[in-house]
């Protein structure tokens, strides 16, 4: 087996892929570049005839500030509803809040906080302390570092002398480093803790506010979130946390003192059950409260009250009330109602609403002109207007300052104006893309998918004669010459050009010299049109449809049922499904066609209708796992994809529980069963310790972690601490095992067990043939059907003294071995059962049974190809794989798996992993082998009387030309499907970049479509690299057997 090629041209169509992706992406996907400047009380905004700046010249209106960040405070939970009689967990529980802000409207507000997307933890903590809008991606400085270097409002307050102390969720700290006066993080991994966090705060806050060690004081409390995380909203935990808050509010309240501002805040809110991270307006919208002990706000009804804040307001709004500088990036707009209006005398202190409005007005107009400057991405006409309308508004203020007049409301109403276009023309700009690089990733991808289809048809003729080195080699040249041309005439590095020119040299090179050697015909329009490649080709025009990826998991369900019901269908066309008719005895033999027995066809076209049956019936239940998206409306997602710790029935949580544990129990039944079937199991490897031993202990971990972590917190109080423990130790200690397990399988593959012959005795008579067993409760027709006696015949003909001394032959086979005939397709098998443990302990306990209806498709997929090989292909060594198996089982079941995990559209990249790996593993080649019935590959030739037995897999090895182009050719057929949908994707979000639900449906589904194959294709070598790790100990071994038996 030619090894080193196939890996080679693997890696390489894989590396064109993702240089088509990040060509791509970089064009596509937003970008932003990070000012690293910082504002001081010292700069002098233009334009202004102040010498010491316009920062910090008045007194503040606060001296001191408590920010209390509930995580996922939404929306929702603050607001009271008196009349409501029968409320949910997560209502009506922070009544403190309406409370105030009802009976004390001059001191209190409780607004609508709005977040930007993504709605996670770090990135809303970087918005509201910098005041910058995000992107996918920030191009700074701190590319290898967690750390904000961008001007925020703590790098400000420490600026200026003022003491900040921190207490709560870690992440402050490796986002500030060495930022605060004083710090007490607590650990916030354990989404499980809903009380770690909290109580470390409520430890330390109250003390903290009665000293005088402190200017502004930052809590940020995680039991919310978490709770959510663990149980949802609508569960009696939550209840608890909300009116623990409440008390904590109400005794913070207690504490302060006038000069102080209570700042009560969410940093998101969260889905119905209990999730983050989206755009959704239930993620988005949190919760913002404003208190001081002192008047604080006008009058009701004097001023239009805001109905939604912006999270980036916050940013200015702060720093002038506490009489810091502004951030030097941010776009938020002060919050007027905290600003006494002009010429009011309601605040003997701080600034009016006009002085706050034109310090923030100069403050964004300093850094749109710093951006503009370095970025070079904001439209000129765009621009131009904004420059136009802040000197009218500059010209109007002034004057009216000259004149000793306050600024009118028409200027007020201008100025606010002008803030929001800067950031409404700064969202967009930052939306912008970056047509070449797309164009170039498009090119790269079609050209991609050209060529890898290509090599999937003339895999053969790549490895034999060689075609790959020169095109890799040449695109290697073509990028270091590109690279030497930029920093020559630029003076720097543009990588993404180098890699994608590169790229595009060899593909086009790969095609010019394969263009050669195809047969004339090869690629008319009527050999391509295929009913797989139609099908892949609906599916994937169908990915510019917006309401496709809505409901995608329904309609590939339907195209998998199609593709499944063309194989019986072809098959009976073709008249294999029925015996043929007895032939013709007047024919000599020579003439007759070759044809299986009556019973073997039966008996095949019995397995795969059983097994399709199977497949449709796993398709059916897979259907109760399922997620919504929120434009599904109604849709309710499915009860099993909430962990057992949510399940408020006790009843509905043990039946769970019962087929979470049974699902996992015959997942590990159904892969040792298989092993031990076919003699794997008899083998002295190590790979036994992980089938027999590691494998079992594994499941019997992950059903006791289950059990601990469903268990309800106040059933056994006495056992908390043993409780938290085993929640702790369970779940390292079973990917311990599983990980000892998969180092096992690689170190040593070799599952097969040799017995070597016995020598005849002095009289020359021989013994008589060893009994082995080839595992408990198989019989002895299966024994010695995966005996591989061919082999064994073949072995002892090889050596160099097969007959003995005395010229009698022993005619019994020289090695005796069980699990030979499943060598390289049983380390796979275990395999996916040891990854996929490690997949399913990353998921709640109900989704045990979606990965077992995986597996069972996976088996049933596998089983309908190997039948349909054994009765068209009987002279086929390897089989070729027809791409409808191959699109079946990528474009079908990778995508049913979405729907298992319960995110069908935008996906799962943990069960994306899963699927893949079941299909990216070359099962597909070697199934049918394992299937193989005997005399179906057998050469009949005239006269000849009895055929050759099953050999199994190890017939892979009588051609290693032919095993090396079957190996490419599966592999590069995986990648064509994946490649061709990752394809689709980029068009559609390329045409569609101006569409309504670009950022909601197109772009998730590339970023999903591109991972899921940059996941592929990875398993997709190291399925191929287990492969060869197996081929090398089979070639060691007949090695060592040779000169053992020859001796």
């Amino acid at each position: 087996m030619r090894r080193l090629p196939v890996l080679v041209a693997l890696i390489w169509v894989c590396s064109v892929f993702y240089v088509g992706i990040f060509l791509f992406v970089g064009g596509f996907l937003l970008v932003r570049l990070e000012v690293n400047r910082t504002s001081t009380c010292a700069d002098v905004l233009s334009p202004g005839a102040q010498v010491k700046g316009d920062f910090c010249l008045s007194e503040p209106r606060f001296r001191r500030a408590v920010v209390l960040i509930i995580d996922a405070l939404k929306a929702d939970f603050t607001r009271y509803d008196p009349e409501n009689t029968a409320p949910k967990p997560f209502e009506n529980k922070l009544p403190v809040l309406d409370e105030m802000a009802s009976l004390h409207p001059s001191h209190a507000r409780l607004y609508t906080f709005r977040a930007d997307p993504p709605t996670t933890t770090m990135q809303r903590i970087k918005g509201f302390t910098t005041g910058s809008l995000p992107t996918f991606i920030d191009v700074g400085n701190n590319f290898a570092s967690n750390a904000i270097l961008e001007d925020n409002l703590v790098h400000q307050l420490g600026q200026v002398g003022k003491r900040v102390v921190f207490m709560g969720d870690d992440t402050w700290v490796s986002l500030f480093p060495k930022k605060f006066h004083r710090s007490l993080p607590f650990p916030s991994f354990n989404v499980k803790d809903l009380h770690t966090v909290d109580n470390g705060i409520l430890q330390n806050i109250y003390l903290t506010m009665e000293g005088d060690d402190w200017d502004v004081l930052i809590a940020h409390f995680l039991g919310v979130d978490h709770c959510g995380h663990r149980f949802g909203p609508d569960h009696p935990a939550m209840a608890e946390k909300l009116s623990q808050m409440d008390g904590v509010i109400r005794s913070v309240i207690k504490r302060l003192k006038n000069d102080t501002l209570l700042v009560v805040m969410g940093d998101h809110g969260m889905t119905d059950t209990g999730d983050h991270g989206g755009e959704s307006q239930k993620e988005t919208d949190a919760a913002l409260f404003l208190y001081s002990s002192s008047p604080l706000f006008p009058s009701p009804g004097s001023q239009v009250e805001p109905e939604v804040v912006p999270q980036t307001d916050l940013v200015p709004t702060l720093a002038l009330l506490l009489g810091v500088p502004i951030p030097y990036s941010s776009v938020g707009q002060v919050l007027l109602p905290l600003f006494p209006q002009n010429g009011s005398r309601v605040a003997p202190t701080g600034l009016s609403q006009a002085e706050a409005l034109w310090i923030n007005v100069k403050q964004v107009n300093r850094f749109l002109e710093t951006y503009s400057n370095m970025a070079k991405d904001i439209p000129p006409d765009s621009l131009s207007q904004l420059r136009a309308d802040f000197s009218n508004i500059s010209s109007r203020y002034l004057a009216a300052v000259h004149k000793g007049h306050l600024p009118s409301p028409e200027l007020v109403i201008s100025m606010q104006n002008y803030l929001t276009a800067v950031r409404e023309t700064c969202r967009a700009s930052w939306a912008r893309f970056n047509p070449f690089k797309m164009a170039a990733g498009l090119l790269i991808l079609g050209v991609a998918c050209m060529l890898c289809y290509i090599l999937s048809e003339l895999s053969h003729v790549v490895i034999q004669e060689g075609l790959l080195k020169l095109p890799i080699l040449s695109g290697l040249v073509v990028g270091l010459v590109v690279a030497a041309g930029q920093l020559f005439s630029q003076g720097y590095l543009e990588l993404s050009w180098c890699v994608g020119a590169a790229a595009l040299f060899s593909e086009v090179l790969f095609l010019w010299r394969t263009h050669g050697v195809s047969p004339k015909g090869r690629w008319s329009p009527s050999g391509l049109l295929t009913p797989a490649l139609l099908v892949l080709f609906l599916r994937c025009a169908s990915l510019l449809s917006d309401s496709y990826v809505i409901y995608e998991g329904n309609v590939v369900t339907f195209l998998l049922f199609t593709l499944s019901i063309y194989v019986p269908l072809r098959l009976n066309w073709d008249g294999l499904l029925v015996p043929l008719p007895p032939p013709d005895t007047q024919k000599p033999p020579q003439l007759l066609p070759t044809a299986l027995p009556s019973s073997v066809v039966r008996r095949q076209a019995t397995i795969l209708l059983v097994w399709l049956g199977v497949l449709v019936g796993s398709l059916y239940l897979s259907l109760s796992f399922h997620n919504c998206r929120e434009e599904q409306g109604t849709c309710q997602p499915s009860p099993f994809l909430s962990p057992l710790s949510r399940v408020q029935n006790s009843q509905l949580r043990n039946l769970h529980y019962v087929l979470s544990v049974g699902s996992l129990a015959l997942w590990g039944y159904l892969l040792h069963r298989w092993l031990r079937h076919y003699g794997n199991l008899n083998c002295t490897s190590v790979t036994l310790l992980s089938a027999c031993f590691l494998l079992p202990l594994a499941c019997v971990c992950m059903g006791l972690h289950w059990a601990v972590s469903a268990t309800p917190e106040d059933t056994f109080r006495s056992l908390s601490e043993l409780i938290g423990l085993a929640q702790v130790f369970l779940p390292r200690a079973t990917f311990c095992l599983l990980a000892l397990g998969l180092l096992l399988l690689w170190v040593d593959p070799m599952t097969v067990f040799l017995k070597s012959r016995t020598p005849m005795n002095s009289r020359g008579t021989s013994l008589p043939p060893p009994k082995y067993r080839a595992s408990t409760g198989i019989s002895p027709q299966a024994e010695l059907h995966h005996l591989i006696p061919q082999l064994y015949q073949r072995i002892r003909h090889s050596l160099e003294d097969g007959a003995t001394e005395s010229g009698e032959t022993d005619s019994r086979p020289a090695v005796e071995a069980y699990g030979l005939g499943t060598v390289y397709s049983a380390p796979l098998v275990l395999l996916c059962g040891l990854l996929g443990l490690v997949l399913l302990l990353l998921h709640p306990e109900g989704m045990a049974l979606a990965f077992l209806l995986l597996l069972l498709e996976a088996g049933a997929v596998l089983h309908i190809h190997a039948c349909s090989t054994n009765l068209s292909s009987l002279h086929k060594t390897p089989p070729n794989l027809p791409l409808h198996s191959v699109g079946c089982c990528i474009c079908g079941l990778s995508s049913r798996s979405h729907r298992h995990c319960a995110s069908c559209l935008i996906g799962d990249p943990q069960h994306l992993l899963l699927s893949h790996h079941l299909f990216g593993c070359p099962l597909l080649l070697f199934w049918p082998l394992v299937c193989e019935v005997r005399g179906t590959r057998s050469t009949h030739s005239a006269g000849a009387e009895e055929s050759e037995d099953a050999v199994m897999e190890m017939r892979l090895r009588e051609n290693p030309q032919k095993f090396s182009s079957g190996l490419l050719q599966l592999a590069a057929r995986y990648l064509f499907v994946n490649g061709a949908q990752v394809f689709a994707s980029v068009c559609a979000a390329a045409i569609l970049r101006r569409h309504l639900m670009v950022w909601k449906v197109f772009a998730p589904k590339l970023m999903f479509e591109a991972s899921g194959f940059i996941v592929g294709s990875v398993f997709v070598i190291l399925g191929v690299a287990m492969v060869m790790r197996v081929d090398v100990s089979v070639g060691g071994l007949f090695k060592k057997l040779l000169p053992q038996n020859s001796r």
